[in-house]
């Protein structure tokens, strides 16, 4: 009898525990639909991302899907586990959002987490108190005349391109890689104008940037682990710093940022470049108010900028070169507007001469527009917020917010047929046509991409030299159609890569 009152005492022990478990997951799901906002119905454990957790799908194809489902709403609301999200579908809330209530969402909400990645506290990440005046500061690194002084170092890295492009042209199956490939080109652009430093990515294969670099973008599952750690629990991930060792990629760059601001410091080196910038903040660290310059937050600035200069524009250049191998006419135009402009002013092209080039504009922008970067631009209200217009939905301070630039670049109500690709979308009728907030490949507002310049300029001139060179088609192993890697969180990733084949053009 006493056996069988203890074996029902565990039932009830383990269903009371079951019956917590799913209060705990399920208390905070009435969020959105006392707020009159419509969404999906959540699951207890992973609330609306199970098949984004599982990587059965990439996170920019589940909010465009939510984005279309949903194609009457002005606002949608899912849940990340037990985490309340707000999708803002319309423009004129996205503006306010991102421009004219910036002072309530100056943050991204994306967790800094200082002891297990003492790099996270970049400018991409850093909540409103740090990152105003660091980004107030670093700000005139790059202006039109600093990238018009760095010209000449992004050219001659994309000379050295085109020459490793030369042996690949030279083999029976002239096949490449092409993230890979413009990785290694961006990864050199990015030492040569950032950090003053010969990173050799394209003539070493044992390059040390490269090899960081990979590590840090690689959709593998260790990675992947990782970033569900860090979302999910921020402050447990936070406390394993205290027990485990930095990582690899914490003590290289922390140390490479050292040792080249001591090295110009001893040998009285000026380059005025990003490093001399940090330098200048490191010897007077009153011009960032209270905000506390410590070496990792020194190194974390010099990090976000090795990692967004290469990655995006890399990422950005093979996008380029896939839809122009898959559009013929549309490449042979934009070399013979890139043939007339060396014709007209020789092989020394300047930064003026490539900003002038209309076509290649274009081209670009339709890249961004069909394969922005960030998919999803993130941000969190720092006190209680009512939308205006007919929406009057109130949202309490720290409410995180997406706004999904990948599903608004792909809706057919402002680019007809967006699968297809059109450079013409972006002639000046077109563009003055649309909502500005339906164009967000670097964000908007005070909170936009601080590299959106030099990222534009290092992309459009490698993508002229490459194509002033070579030929791009598709072979076998061409991505038809293009898939997103569902391993990725909020970048755009093709899965597999992007291989193509070059022929190199003789010119007489």
């Amino acid at each position: 009898m006493e056996s069988s009152w203890g074996t029902f005492e565990i039932l009830c022990g383990i269903v009371a525990l079951i019956i917590s478990l799913y209060y705990y997951f399920t208390l905070p799901f009435n969020f959105w639909k006392s707020r009159g906002v419509q969404g999906p119905q959540p699951k207890p454990g992973f609330g609306n991302i199970t098949n984004v957790a599982l990587a059965k799908i990439s996170m920019s194809d589940y909010i465009t899907k939510l984005y279309n489902d949903y194609k009457d709403e002005r606002l949608i609301g899912i849940f990340a586990r037990r985490t309340p999200l707000l999708i803002i579908k319309d423009l004129d809330l996205i503006k306010d959002v991102l421009i004219k209530d910036f002072t309530k969402f100056p943050n991204r909400g994306l967790p800094v987490v200082e002891k297990m990645e003492p790099l996270s506290q970049h400018l991409f990440n850093l909540e409103s108190k740090r990152w105003r005046p660091l980004r107030m500061k670093l700000s005139p690194v790059f202006t039109s005349g600093k990238l018009k002084e760095m010209f000449s170092l992004i050219s001659e890295c994309a000379d050295h391109l085109v020459q490793y492009m030369e042996k690949i042209a030279s083999l029976d199956e002239p096949v490449v890689e092409c993230r890979e490939l413009t990785a290694k080109y961006t990864t050199d652009v990015i030492g040569s104008c950032a950090f003053g430093l010969e990173m050799n990515a394209l003539s070493n294969e044992d390059s040390e940037f490269r090899k960081m670099g990979r590590k840090v973008f690689s959709p593998s599952w260790p990675n992947v682990l990782r970033t569900r750690i860090r979302t999910m629990f921020p402050k447990l991930y936070d406390m394993l710093g205290y027990i485990l060792p930095q990582m690899e990629i914490t003590k290289f760059f922390t140390s490479i940022v050292t040792e080249t601001m001591n090295y110009r410091d001893t040998n009285n080196v000026t380059r005025n470049d990003f490093i001399d910038k940090l330098r200048e903040l490191k010897n007077h660290p009153d011009k960032l108010g209270d905000v506390d310059l410590t070496d990792t937050l020194i190194a974390a600035q010099a990090f976000v900028f090795f990692l967004a200069g290469f990655e995006t524009s890399s990422t950005t250049i093979s996008n380029t070169l896939y839809e122009l191998a898959l559009n013929q006419k549309i490449q042979d135009k934009l070399r013979k507007e890139i043939d007339e402009t060396y014709a007209k002013y020789g092989k020394d092209l300047t930064y003026d001469n490539i900003k002038q080039m209309d076509y290649l504009d274009k081209v670009f922008k339709e890249t961004l527009r069909k394969y922005p970067p960030v998919t999803v631009l993130m941000r969190q209200s720092v006190s209680n917020y009512t939308f205006d217009n007919s929406t009057k939905v109130s949202i309490p301070k720290g409410q995180k917010i997406w706004i999904p630039a990948f599903a608004i670049h792909r809706d057919p109500n402002f680019y007809p047929q967006p699968d297809v690709f059109d450079p013409e979308r972006f002639n000046e009728e077109a563009v003055q046509s649309r909502h500005p907030m339906t164009y967000l490949p670097f964000g908007d507002g005070p909170r936009n991409c601080i590299g959106a310049r030099f990222a534009v300029h290092q992309t459009k001139l490698g993508l002229v030299k490459i194509l002033r060179n070579y030929k791009i088609d598709v072979c076998a192993k061409t991505p038809i159609p293009y898939v997103s890697d569902p391993k990725t969180f909020l970048l755009l990733v093709p899965k597999g890569g992007i291989h193509l084949k070059i022929i190199k053009i003789n010119r007489t």
